[in-house]
């Protein structure tokens, strides 16, 4: 309820034996006036919450399959659904299920897979990788090869060994820089728009 509303309730009684003087009038909208900015401040402070670092990163991660183009022909079995993927242990948990509750990508339905197994790796179209799986990074993107899949970790070092997004956590903010070589092996096409908020952007394809 804004101020103007509040105040609007507030009127000389003219159905009375006397009408009240202006000066009450005035002091009772006034009153009327402070209590609705009270309310109004204490229910926008309950709403408040600040997202935690994952429901940061699930958000992104949705975002980023609006501004990324995947190669014209892929697989039958990424075909019929948009498939978003975590290998290995989940960071997420429900938040990302939420986050993803609904939505489309690519006019396809968002269909989110918990995996474990290199060859469900393959038909998936983004693939958030676990910190947990990195001793099995480099047998990982191998597996994927060109085929397609955006790649995104939070694990130091992600681009740097092929990677194609990782996140970065910079004081309280969650930022993330890109691999823009990997992406093109894979023939990913990465827009101008994701690029220009990206905190670094790398072309080369691997450091190790």
């Amino acid at each position: 309820m804004t101020s103007r509303n509040c105040c609007s309730h507030v009127s000389p009684n003219t159905h009375g034996s006397k009408r009240r003087p202006a000066t009450t009038v005035l002091i009772i909208c006034w009153l009327v006036v402070m209590a609705c900015s009270f309310t109004a401040r204490t229910t926008a402070f309950a709403q408040q919450s600040d997202p935690n670092e994952y429901q940061v990163k699930a958000t992104y991660l949705y975002n980023f399959g609006k501004y990324v183009k995947w190669p014209g022909t892929l697989p039958a079995s990424k075909g019929d659904s948009f498939p978003v993927c975590v290998f290995g242990q989940d960071p997420f948990g429900a938040i990302l299920d939420s986050t993803l509750a609904g939505e489309t990508l690519d006019g396809k339905p968002v269909v989110l897979r918990r995996i474990s197994k290199l060859q469900d790796a393959v038909d998936c179209r983004i693939l958030f990788i676990s910190s947990t799986e990195e001793k099995r990074l480099k047998e990982i993107l191998a597996a994927l090869g060109g085929g397609g899949v955006l790649t995104v970790s939070d694990m130091p070092g992600f681009t740097r060994r092929g990677g194609m997004i990782q996140f970065l956590l910079e004081g309280n903010k969650v930022r993330f820089e890109v691999n823009l070589a990997s992406a093109e092996n894979s023939k990913l096409v990465f827009s101008s728009e994701l690029l220009k908020v990206a905190a670094s952007v790398r072309n080369s394809r691997s450091g190790d």
